[in-house]
């Protein structure tokens, strides 16, 4: 389970303040797969790394209750100078995993060739993708956290990650950040609509639908 409460994030941009989460408290109950929709710039890809953890509100809280992913296809976290391999081993330890496990999975699933061997700095972003969900796919999780992850590389590699993601889902929880309703429909079966800094929760996506197309 996963709940926030009261949880503001406000950006200072040039042309004044942009409040991206205003007092927000939500709670995703454990073993749901929940979609967000959310109009680029949002806010969705905020949330997700807030619920993660790779970056903090501005005030409020938010509170774990097993063991959450970060957001698949985001590589931020990586450190540039250490290699795709260096970076998963770093990572196994984090979470006490099998290092060599979460090393032969990852790049066997990123098919990145040498570049596996290489620093993560001269990755394109689609490397980085790649190197980030094959991680996240070697380490099991209570909760995965996903941003758009099917856009991922070639149609093959697509299907992949779809595959090894439905896998998960059956036995991990999922909550999926999207503007695309059809992808929120592939994974969830409830659905909450990030809007002007609210996040509202309805029970069916079709609901959520509605609201989401009106605003």
């Amino acid at each position: 389970m996963i709940e926030l409460e009261n949880v503001t994030k406000i950006y200072q941009t040039h042309v004044g303040s942009n409040v991206v989460l205003d007092s927000v408290s939500f709670t995703f109950p454990r073993g749901a797969n929940i979609g967000i929709l959310g109009k680029n710039g949002a806010g969705k890809s905020t949330l997700l790394r807030i619920i993660a953890g790779t970056e903090q509100p501005d005030s409020g809280y938010v509170r774990h209750m097993g063991t959450v992913s970060w957001p698949i296809g985001f590589g931020g976290g990586f450190n540039g100078m250490l290699s795709g391999e260096e970076n998963c081993r770093f990572a196994a330890r984090i979470y006490g995993c099998d290092v060599d496990e979460v090393v032969g999975f990852t790049m066997d699933f990123a098919e990145l060739g040498d570049y596996f061997q290489m620093p993560v700095k001269t990755y394109s972003s689609g490397m980085r993708a790649r190197l980030a969900f094959g991680l996240s796919m070697a380490i099991e999780f209570d909760v995965y956290l996903v941003d758009e992850v099917t856009a991922v590389g070639d149609a093959r590699f697509q299907q992949k990650c779809r595959q090894a993601f439905l896998e998960r889902r059956g036995r991990s929880s999922v909550i999926v950040v999207s503007h695309y309703l059809n992808t929120i429909r592939d994974y969830c079966e409830s659905c909450a609509v990030l809007h002007e800094g609210r996040l509202l929760s309805f029970a069916s996506i079709d609901d959520a639908r509605r609201v989401y197309e009106a605003a």
